[in-house]
């Protein structure tokens, strides 16, 4: 069995089918974890969903900015962007079949065995895993119960910035979705922001990327992620960035989580890039 960690799909279904074929992916037998952002801005994201939910549960994936975005907007909390390409799986005949297998994916997987942990953007400073885990599990109840809609309409917003032991209710809840799906720079005290896209040295002052925050209570895990297309594929101790910018027109990577030395593979993306946000 092989264990292969992809990036940012983001729709792009064409290369997704080529480095599974690239990695010779057995749904037998192998496992594939995702870092998140399925779906958008790419031209396939129907295809996506369909071909992701077909492998069951040889899939691992954890939910990303993009698809939380997706249930928003399937729920009528919030309006689609310009540029935004849900309308595929919004009209498609089994919309709600594919909507509830998103819904049910979670915001972080951890896996003791092979000493990996899996999420979208990162990891806020001040946590460690049980705490991440925590904090994870209680955005995935929300997302899955009865007062779904509820938490879908608070979900988005920029405060609270820092975490704090004594956050209750939305804010808690919202700190934690802009941590794990969000997150790129933060402050030496931990808090988040959210403004700078850039790679690391185009930061404003006083900010870092989140994986060189001093005091970082989660430095002992290996973490694989995505979200951060300028980063690219990048690998530092304990450190696996993925997204290596296929949307925008540049490569979908995948590295193994079973072999020693982790190695990796990409493919690039055949269709045009979208125009900047």
């Amino acid at each position: 069995m092989a264990v292969y960690a992809i990036g940012d799909i983001q729709g792009c279904c064409e290369p997704l089918r080529r480095l599974l074929d690239l990695l010779r992916f057995d749904p037998a037998t192998d496992v594939l974890w995702l870092v998140g952002d399925l779906v958008n801005r790419g031209p396939h994201s129907v295809e996506v969903l369909r071909l992701l939910r077909g492998l069951g549960e040889r899939v691992v994936a954890v939910l990303g900015n993009h698809d939380l975005t997706l249930l928003a907007v399937a729920a009528g909390q919030v309006k689609p962007k310009r540029k935004d390409t849900f309308h595929s799986i919004l009209d498609a005949p089994d919309r709600d079949e594919l909507l509830d297998w998103l819904r049910r994916c979670p915001l972080l997987h951890h896996d003791a065995e092979l000493g990996f942990t899996l999420v979208h953007a990162g990891l806020p400073p001040q946590w460690d895993l049980a705490l991440a885990q925590r904090c994870a599990a209680e955005v995935e109840a929300a997302l899955r119960g009865l007062r779904c809609d509820n938490f879908l309409a608070r979900m988005f917003g920029g405060e609270p910035r820092r975490w704090r032991d004594d956050l209750i209710g939305y804010d808690r809840l919202r700190f934690t979705v802009n941590a794990l799906t969000r997150i790129r720079f933060c402050a030496a005290d931990g808090s988040l922001s959210f403004a700078e896209k850039g790679a690391p040295g185009t930061q404003g002052p006083g900010l870092l990327p989140w994986f060189a925050a001093p005091g970082r209570r989660n430095a002992d895990l290996k973490l694989v992620f995505g979200h951060w297309a300028s980063l690219g594929y990048y690998r530092a101790s304990g450190i696996y960035a993925l997204d290596s910018g296929c949307v925008w027109g540049n490569r979908l990577t995948a590295i193994r989580l079973d072999e020693p030395g982790v190695p990796a593979w990409s493919v690039p993306a055949i269709h045009l890039p979208p125009a900047p946000a």
